[in-house]
């Protein structure tokens, strides 16, 4: 089927191999990458457009791909909310293939004349959904699922020739499909690994509704990324911001192979690195043919965040004062570009999207500053998961101490030291996460995606030496994830959990207490600031 106003090619002449692609429509959801994430997975391409893009938009696209069908995501308005975010309903008539994932699911029903409602229970976290009739994207599954959801409203009566494919215990229409035309709509999230058989329900769409190949591959990106860069710079200089993890390494792999020596490495210690962790940095990169500009700024960030209590405040103060750094670095070098090793957890957090709700802003995007002095930020991972960057890291030949390495925020321990910040708070945090980093690196403890340690802003009482003590509080946070937007609290032993307890309060005299944090993302981040 195609779309209105495209043509045919003419038989015999000779075309580009264009790739299957899916077309996600942003109503600002947390997951909205994500579904982008696992439809990629299957290698199919996928693209991310704004709720709002038009048909003939979407009619320019099959220039770039075939359009094989339309996800609408998730979101956090509601669609019974004046002003709501949606499409035009023609945009519901053009023949391809569309599935409604939580918001896009109410939406649908609505623009259809079905009846939504804001549920007396809403439904958050681990759900059980019954599958009343397996078919469609529902097909292979299960009577009965464990399925992740996440919304107040609920669809409680279908439009005209809409039929019922599963329900929950809370809300009576959990998915849907349309009896004549290929649309279907799912209250559930499938792009969250929480959810049984996810996988499976994006396969059904993509394969067996929209008749997709699996003809598309990350392999290109590296070349697009370094012609990207060396476009954007052309002979102009430009600094790259390395903290030395895994994204701004893989970020400075690439842009050191568009911009050679018009490329400078600037690593600035802000005094909020884990312990060692400058020094390692430092021994690493000045071993590598890059220009490579090592700035200790510890006293000045400090200085900053004197009795700054509030995270979004520390998080907006250490990404100006970053900036600040950068562009006095950039004009002794006479650089015009900044880059950042920026991925797509850290954008979707900050509230990057029109309608999507701020988590917590991220120092290198919604804390920086309105006005900077530089051209132009270049950030050629933003649209990238950790795993797709480790894996790009691979390829580009980076040392495994540096993919593997935890990720660790921008304001490093700043927001993990719960209200203000002194000297004392830091020395006391970096002993304490590195016993926890070395227990759980001797434990060998498998699929641990990161683990550290929380100062928080509360004393309490103990007993040290047969005296009352008094002292501060350590959590301790480990998880499991793949890809950073979920994640579940590693079920530890308790035998190494002790081990920790014990070694910090024997090594470190200031704390009396340390608790263990057993909450998963969602609700929770997985850092506490």
């Amino acid at each position: 089927m195609l779309l209105p106003g495209i043509r045919r090619h003419n038989k015999g002449v000779k075309r580009k191999m264009k790739p299957d692609g899916i077309v996600i429509l942003d109503f600002g959801s947390q997951y909205c990458h994500l579904i982008s994430r696992r439809i990629r997975a299957l290698n199919v391409y996928s693209e991310i457009f704004p709720y709002d893009v038009n048909i003939e938009s979407i009619m320019n696209i099959e220039n770039k791909f075939n359009v094989k069908g339309i996800i609408l995501s998730g979101g956090p308005r509601s669609v019974l909310d004046k002003g709501a975010p949606t499409i035009d309903f023609d945009m519901l008539k053009i023949k391809k293939p569309i599935l409604g994932i939580c918001y896009g699911h109410q939406l649908i029903a609505y623009l259809f004349n079905g009846k939504v409602i804001k549920s007396r229970k809403g439904e958050f976290g681990l759900t059980f959904v019954n599958v009343k009739r397996p078919i469609g994207i529902l097909k292979g599954l299960k009577k009965r699922i464990k399925v992740w959801m996440s919304h107040n409203d609920s669809v409680v009566k279908l439009p005209k020739n809409f039929d019922v494919l599963a329900y929950s215990e809370n809300c009576p229409i959990a998915a849907f499909k349309h009896k004549n035309l290929p649309i279907y709509g799912l209250q559930w999230h499938p792009e969250v690994s929480h959810s049984d058989y996810g996988n499976k329900v994006l396969a059904n769409f993509v394969f067996n509704i929209c008749k997709s190949k699996p003809n598309w591959k990350i392999g290109n990106f590296i070349k697009n990324a370094i012609n990207e860069i060396k476009e954007t710079v052309k002979d102009k200089k430009a600094i790259i911001a390395l903290s030395g993890g895994v994204d701004s390494s893989t970020a400075l792999a690439l842009a050191s192979k568009a911009l050679g020596k018009n490329l400078t490495a600037v690593f600035v210690d802000n005094g909020f690195m884990r312990d060692n962790e400058p020094e390692l940095i430092k021994k690493t990169f000045k071993k590598l043919n890059i220009n490579f500009v090592y700035i200790d700024a510890k006293e000045r960030f400090l200085k900053k965040l004197k009795g700054i209590k509030d995270p979004e405040e520390k998080r907006k103060i250490i990404g100006k004062e970053f900036i600040k750094v950068f562009e006095e670095e950039a004009k002794k070098v006479k650089a015009d570009f900044l880059i950042q090793g920026t991925i797509y957890p850290d954008r979707i957090e900050s509230g990057f999207t029109r309608h999507s709700d701020k988590i917590k802003t991220h120092h290198n995007v919604g804390g920086l500053p309105l006005r900077i002095k530089f051209k132009g930020i270049i950030e050629p991972l933003k649209d990238l998961y950790k795993d797709e960057v480790r894996a790009l890291a691979k390829k580009l030949g980076l040392p495994k101490e540096i993919i593997w390495r935890q990720p660790f925020p921008g304001p490093g321990l700043a927001v993990r030291i719960i209200g203000d910040i002194t000297k004392e708070k830091i020395n006391i945090l970096k002993n304490a996460d590195r016993i926890v980093r070395e227990e759980l690196e001797r434990a060998n403890i498998k699929k641990l995606w990161q683990y550290f340690a929380v100062l928080l802003s509360i004393k309490t009482t103990g007993i040290k030496g047969d005296s009352r003590s008094y002292g501060y509080v350590i959590a301790i946070r480990a998880v499991e994830s793949e890809e950073a937007m979920t994640a579940n609290f590693a079920k530890l032993p308790y035998k190494v959990l002790e081990r920790i307890s014990t070694r910090i309060t024997n090594e470190i005299p200031f704390i009396s207490r340390v608790v263990y944090d057993i909450t998963n993302k969602p609700p929770a981040t997985i850092e506490w600031e």
